[in-house]
């Protein structure tokens, strides 16, 4: 009954909140008094609004597979699955990600998209809709960095890292140079951080593009690495909680 329910919900989820976000957006610019207000609104956060959107289809097809139908829950997520973790890595890497960890994102999609832990395609894929995602998200707010510099994003609601830490992130470019994109990327809790100062810099965009992919495929590399260790080697039984 549960499951029945779910897949009615998931043949509907995304459709369905995609027409919705249309319909929200065209009353608020049709009917808002002040339609540059709205259309601000619009520009800061209709991207996390549609990701949003896509990622709730995600989270069906993952309940799906957690409460038993899992032919289901893979016909879901192969369809969705890759296209919302494509969509939330782009939010990842314009450090919009408010809604969900992003260490998480990586071992999810390992875990529950391929068929086995021997589907290395599968796995393979995942990792690189994952790079490639949050590559983009990053040269995204890199170019904003680069044109519309520190104010400019100071400024702006969705930018959620105070002066004092900026100024920490510029600290560690200036001392330590190009270096610090990749090795930011590969670390647990600073990825991304150094994007912005990159672009204050005007690093070059090509060469941006390539350490901050690197450093991304190291971290979503190492991070399917241990979850799929752990997943073959029953890990978490072992836990005495």
């Amino acid at each position: 009954m549960t499951s029945a329910l779910l897949s009615g919900i998931a043949d509907t989820t995304l459709p369905v909140a995609l027409l919705a976000l249309s319909l929200v957006g065209a009353a608020i610019l049709s009917f808002a008094p002040d339609t540059r207000a709205a259309r601000q609104f619009v520009e800061d956060y209709g991207l996390l609004l549609l990701v949003g959107a896509v990622a709730g289809g995600a989270i069906v097809g993952v309940t799906l597979f957690l409460v038993g139908d899992k032919s289901l829950a893979k016909e879901w997520l192969d369809q969705y699955g890759l296209f919302a973790l494509f969509f939330i890595l782009i939010l990842e890497g314009a450090m919009l990600l408010y809604f969900a960890p992003s260490e998480s994102l990586v071992p999810i999609g390992v875990t529950v998209l391929p068929a086995s832990a021997h589907d290395y395609d599968a796995i393979a894929a995942v990792i690189l809709v994952a790079v490639v995602g949050a590559t983009v998200g990053q040269y995204a707010l890199f170019l904003l960095a680069k044109r519309g510099g520190r104010e400019y994003l100071l400024d702006k609601p969705w930018f959620r890292v105070s002066e004092s830490s900026l100024d920490r992130f510029e600290g560690w470019f200036q001392r330590w140079g190009r270096v610090v994109v990749p090795v930011s990327n590969a670390l647990l809790f600073t990825r991304g951080m150094l994007t912005v100062p990159a672009g204050f810099a005007e690093m070059r965009d090509w060469e941006f593009i390539v350490l901050s992919a690197l450093g991304t495929l190291l971290f979503q590399g190492w991070l399917a690495a241990v979850t799929l260790y752990v997943s073959q080697n029953d890990l978490l039984g072992v836990l005495p909680f």
